[in-house]
């Protein structure tokens, strides 16, 4: 009798779209990364789109219940979160930071991130948005998730796509793929470990 086995189930991958200004490029961006993540074999995809799931910017007291307004607006966004296995955050640098609108997301969660990992697709002018990735680092390390090296940068991007959002450059491209590369592989790992034995926070 020959052994069988069964084919891991997809990772589930948030792309979470940062940015909530008006005229904001960010759509372009994602749906770029959606369509390379879209494309392995390995990975189901949700994009949530802080513009079309908004969160309020009070937070309850410490110990405190949000009310029902602001529990209705996290039940939009909460249980995907915690749904997923990894993350793609997307974001532009704003006063060499990231969005209030992504650190608002990030701040009104907490478990939905341990143990997961997150890429970085990062876009702006001539920096690219890198300083809006490293700023993302040190908060994402405080809630327990692991950030991935390799870091997809798109510099002066209003250049880099044609006019029905493909992209141009083959170099970014490369680097899309070899980030959801890493991603995959810690996204794999970590949920493993998490199947085996709950994340210690």
């Amino acid at each position: 009798m020959s052994a069988t086995t069964t084919a891991p189930a997809a990772l589930r991958v948030a792309v979470l779209v940062g940015s909530t200004r008006e005229g904001r490029f960010a759509p372009v961006v994602a749906e770029w990364i959606r369509g390379h993540a879209g494309q392995r074999a390995d990975m189901s995809v949700d994009v949530v789109d802080l513009t079309e799931t908004p969160l309020p910017t009070v937070l309850p007291d410490f110990g405190q219940a949000p009310p029902a307004a602001t529990t209705e607006a996290l039940a939009l966004v909460s249980p995907r979160l915690a749904a997923a296995d990894a993350f793609v955050f997307v974001t532009p640098e704003y006063n060499h930071s990231f969005p209030a609108s992504l650190k608002n997301a990030v701040d009104w969660h907490n478990e939905q991130w341990h143990a997961k990992p997150i890429g970085f697709v990062s876009y702006g002018g001539l920096s690219g948005g890198l300083r809006a990735v490293e700023q993302l680092r040190p908060v994402m390390a405080e809630l327990n998730a692991t950030t991935i090296r390799n870091t997809v940068s798109l510099h002066h991007v209003w250049g880099l796509f044609d006019e029905d959002g493909a992209m141009k450059d083959p170099e970014s491209d490369a680097a899309a793929k070899s980030m959801l590369g890493q991603l995959a592989w810690w996204a794999e790992a970590l949920r493993s470990a998490r199947n085996a034995r709950p994340y210690a926070a």
